[in-house]
């Protein structure tokens, strides 16, 4: 049977770009989520895990894109290389096979440690930053995505009797956001 190499990437929103993780590598073929790390319940993750095989090899660019946090991670790693699969992270050059030494079970829970400890600190300096922009009045949130043309629009679409996921849809809005929308104009 042949390897497989099978790349996965993560972005946590729909408008970040994928292009800078595994540019240039050789792979067979791709699974790229576009959502939060922090459910291990990722339809593209769920998708590579029923395709991968024996003697494939995942690559992944670095080890807060397949989980963010030490737990999820271990947990993967150690799921997919007790079925064969060899894991690579390329930011780190660390590769995982299920043959691994005490040395490389360390490695991955002092670099997971790191990643997942990086990610809070950069977590704590934006809501420092954000308390900060608030003082001066420089932060107003995030701009509104629909007008309040639109959101009357979407108030008379929802007295007919429409509903709501196809008016969200319509909108290019999510569910949530267009449940916000009326819930602070009421």
């Amino acid at each position: 049977m042949e390897e497989n190499r099978v790349g996965y990437i993560r972005v946590s929103s729909f408008d970040q770009n994928t292009d800078r993780q595994l540019d240039g590598l050789k792979l067979d073929r791709i699974f790229i989520d576009k959502a939060s790390g922090k459910d291990i319940q990722r339809p593209e993750l769920e998708k590579l895990l029923s395709y991968i095989r024996p003697g494939d090899t995942i690559v992944v660019h670095s080890m807060d894109r397949l989980a963010r946090n030490l737990d999820n991670l271990r947990q993967l790693v150690h799921t997919l290389t007790s079925r064969g699969v060899r894991v690579q992270f390329i930011k780190e050059s660390l590769t995982f096979t299920g043959e691994d030494s005490p040395m490389s079970t360390l490695l991955l829970s002092v670099m997971g440690a790191f990643a997942e400890f990086e990610r809070a600190l950069i977590r704590e300096r934006q809501l420092e930053g954000i308390t900060l922009a608030k003082k001066r009045g420089a932060f107003k949130g995030r701009k509104r995505v629909l007008t309040a043309e639109q959101i009357n629009k979407v108030k008379e679409r929802i007295a007919a009797g429409e509903m709501k996921s196809r008016i969200a849809r319509d909108f290019g809005i999510s569910r949530e956001t267009l449940y916000k929308y009326l819930k602070e104009n009421h």
